[in-house]
């Protein structure tokens, strides 16, 4: 059996029916952090559209410089996901160590008016702004997994990522809407990415509760949790394999500005349309995310994760394929879109059960750290390779990438003495 914590299904179970009827939808909770990611990534995203354009053919970076930075863009803050974690668990302010993070990504987008065409400045705001997303997004999850029955926990995480896609499907839209009324000007993004950034924050503060329902019962009289203890996660076998896993999976992920330069070299397209490509892959996000959440509560998470890995590798070919013109774009997005809403919230969703709840948020941020790490690394092999063998080759040999790593995968999480249907402890 791939990872679960239910051993028969909820049809058969006592009070299946009102049950069911609970889990057919999402807690509050859920909603009021589904809408925080909703309007923070029309805020990143409309960053995000227009970075690859203002650095690659705005600054003139090379290929290996814009691998380094688009890791920055990830990994190199990854290790203070877990410093965040800790926090969030060991003193139960996961909400305010959450608005932190939002708040810190809020003000990089007014570094990068500060930041000029200083390459090194440019770098450190995108480090700050990933800080904040790395001390953001582990809290977070941990305040979904809390507020979600552990049988529900793909459907949850599905409409999360539904959501989170709504803005992200939004904000190139609105880059392309700025650069549309403004020319190309870029610092016209920024401030208007900043203000909507500070809108999340709001809502955060007004709407997300500190503690899920039934929380503070369960361990609101343990002591804190110690630096030990959060170490000690790393002896658990499944935990760590879990970890090892995710480390992976990232290393076969190039990052999405370079998916986007390849389109974009492949079709010619204009630069004021350069945007719009990540509108084609949220829209796909979107419309996948909570029915693959909820397919991945049925069959098992893992099956859906592998399967969104397999269709990043048939990205990867098709970019370097004789599949040309409209067709390719179309084909191509929709399985990168496909990819995330396979892989992002289902891989937590993965990882909730296996980890004890008082250390939920530092398990989750170990998770995210090792994927973080490893796509720093990828970045930076990809940009190498693209200017060593011409970038055809080097999406071949990323295709090749993830076909290993799903081997490897398999041989960590598939065989069921590694991930069993025990209950973890609280």
């Amino acid at each position: 059996m791939y990872l679960s914590t239910v051993s028969r299904p909820v049809a058969d179970q006592p009070g299946s029916g009102p049950r069911r009827r609970r889990l057919a939808m999402v807690s509050g909770n859920v909603v009021a952090l589904g809408t925080v990611s909703l309007i923070t990534d029309v805020s990143a995203e409309m960053v995000a559209a227009v970075l690859p354009l203002y650095l690659v053919l705005g600054l003139h970076l090379s290929p290996v410089a814009f691998g380094v930075l688009d890791g920055v863009h990830t990994g190199a803050t990854a290790l203070l996901r877990v410093v965040g974690g800790f926090a969030a668990d060991r003193f139960r302010r996961r909400k305010l160590i959450a608005g932190v993070g939002y708040a810190l990504s809020a003000v990089a987008k007014l570094g990068l008016l500060l930041a000029g065409r200083s390459i090194p400045a440019i770098g450190a705001v995108i480090a700050v702004d990933r800080l904040g997303k790395g001390v953001r997004s582990a809290p977070r999850d941990a305040l979904i997994t809390l507020s979600t029955p552990p049988e529900a926990l793909g459907r949850a995480f599905g409409v999360h990522r539904a959501m989170d896609s709504v803005g992200a499907f939004l904000g190139p839209l609105a880059a392309f809407a700025v650069l549309l009324v403004v020319g190309q000007s870029y610092d016209a993004v920024f401030v208007t990415s900043f203000c909507i950034a500070a809108l999340a924050v709001v809502v955060l503060v007004l709407f997300v509760r500190e503690q899920p329902p039934g929380e503070a019962a369960d361990g609101s009289n343990d002591p804190k949790v110690s630096v030990r203890e959060a170490l000690g996660l790393l002896r658990r076998g499944r935990a760590r394999r879990l970890v090892l896993a995710a480390a992976l999976l990232g290393l076969a992920t190039i990052g999405d500005g370079f998916v986007y330069l390849l389109l974009q070299r492949r079709m010619d397209l204009g630069l004021r349309w350069f945007p719009l490509l990540a509108v084609g892959t949220s829209l796909a996000y979107l419309l996948l995310a909570a029915p693959l959440g909820v397919l991945a509560d049925r069959i098992g998470r893992l099956p859906v994760v592998i399967g969104g890995y397999t269709a990043l590798g048939a990205t990867y070919l098709l970019l370097a394929g004789p599949v040309d013109g409209w067709p390719l774009i179309a084909l191509a997005l929709t399985l990168y879109g496909a990819f995330y809403a396979a892989t992002d919230g289902v891989l937590i969703a993965l990882a909730g059960p296996v980890l004890p709840a008082r250390l939920r948020t530092t398990g989750i941020a170990l998770v995210q750290t090792g994927q973080a790490l490893a796509y720093l690394v990828s970045s930076v092999l990809f940009g190498l390779a693209w200017q060593a063998w011409g970038p055809q080759t080097a999406i071949r040999v990323a295709a090749v990438a993830v076909a290993g790593v799903l081997v490897g995968t398999l041989f960590l999480l598939a065989t069921p003495s590694r991930l069993t249907t025990r209950k973890v402890p609280r």
